[in-house]
């Protein structure tokens, strides 16, 4: 076997000198392009979630428009911007349009996957744009109704608390609630129960004194003559012939709303006199007596949910839409909307 001749050995300086050399070649151009390398590939997975929202259809909802009579398909945040600015007053604070904004998203999603179209009268049509479900503005209402600069005020105001809230709903185990609201409390929120007959977790009576120093329609007196209630309310004219000429509260809730009421001698429900005799609230005081009743109301609406002048009051003390989600409807939590509806088949 033949060996080779061992090389002279390298000099320990020149060694140092290479091994020095070599370092700094990495630091100034090798480490700098894998640096490089490494944000280039960060930068493409931040950019893919946006890619992947942009390819995400976006939910069409068709409504009824009942003066019309015609169907009209628009998208789940228009149809927002349109309940908004027809259930709330468009000077409310930023805060309360955002919590009616989630509110109404939240109405809508839950008919979608709940596959709820009831009571419409077309079906092709899954909402129509009335009380019945919520009401509903379109663009050609919106400029009858707001005139000159105030239109497009206005409608900055209520597409700025729609495009900040964009997706979010109320859910309460993990399911959409039921997202109910009215008008004006008379100082507390309604129990579903009382209302609807079945209690609902997060539908629960709550304090709310904002109502009485902000609505116009926290009070309303009507009078009425006692045949005139006979009347509304079905019964007999001779049950004012028969001496039976009174209207007593029997009982109220823990809202302090009526919850039964004597007329004529017969049992009433709360709800049935306010909706025979076009009360604005089950919160009514009865005076009078033979030809003459007067009833002293407080509060509009069934008072179960979110109160829209409440929110309104605790958004000028400084709340913040979530805060007022929290505290109306009780125990629930905000999450975005396609995390339910990505998989669900709507056609």
């Amino acid at each position: 076997m033949k060996f080779k001749k061992r090389s002279k050995p390298i000099h320990p300086a020149i060694l140092w000198t290479t091994l020095v050399c070599s370092g700094l070649l990495f630091v100034t151009i090798l480490l700098p392009a894998l640096l490089v390398s490494k944000e280039d590939t960060s930068s493409e997975v931040m950019k893919e979630p946006e890619a992947d929202r942009s390819k995400v259809k976006p939910v069409m909802v068709p409504i009824y428009l009942s003066k019309q009579q015609q169907i009209r398909t628009i998208s789940l945040e228009e149809y927002v911007r349109g309940v908004v600015a027809a259930e709330m007053p468009a000077d409310f604070s930023a805060e309360a349009l955002k919590a009616q904004a989630m509110a109404a998203r939240t109405y809508m999603v839950r008919r979608i996957l709940e596959k709820d179209f009831s009571n419409v009268p077309v079906k092709e049509a899954w909402v129509t744009d009335t009380i019945q479900h919520q009401a509903y503005a379109t663009e050609e209402q919106l400029h009858r109704q707001w005139t000159g600069s105030s239109y497009e005020t206005n409608l900055r105001k209520i597409e700025a608390a729609v495009k900040a809230t964009e997706g979010k709903i109320i859910i309460y185990s993990g399911r959409p609630i039921q997202a109910t609201f009215f008008s004006t409390s008379n100082g507390y929120t309604e129990n579903a129960k009382e209302v609807w007959g079945s209690e609902v977790p997060y539908l629960k009576s709550v304090d709310s004194p904002w109502d009485a120093k902000l609505s116009p329609k926290f009070k309303q007196n009507l009078l009425f003559s006692y045949k005139d209630v006979l009347q509304k309310m079905g019964l007999p004219n001779s049950s004012a012939a028969a001496g039976k000429e009174d209207v007593r509260i029997l009982e109220r809730t823990e809202s302090k709303r009526v919850k039964k009421v004597s007329i004529a001698g017969k049992i009433f429900s709360g709800r049935e006199v306010r909706e025979k005799l076009g009360l604005n609230s089950t919160d009514f005081e009865v005076t009078g007596s033979g030809s003459n009743w007067t009833f002293k109301v407080t509060g509009y609406g069934h008072g179960v949910g979110m109160s829209q002048w409440g929110a309104n009051g605790m958004a000028l003390d400084g709340k913040k839409a979530e805060e007022i989600i929290d505290y109306y409807y009780t125990g629930t939590e905000i999450a975005l909307a396609s995390s339910l509806l990505n998989h669900l088949e709507l056609q």
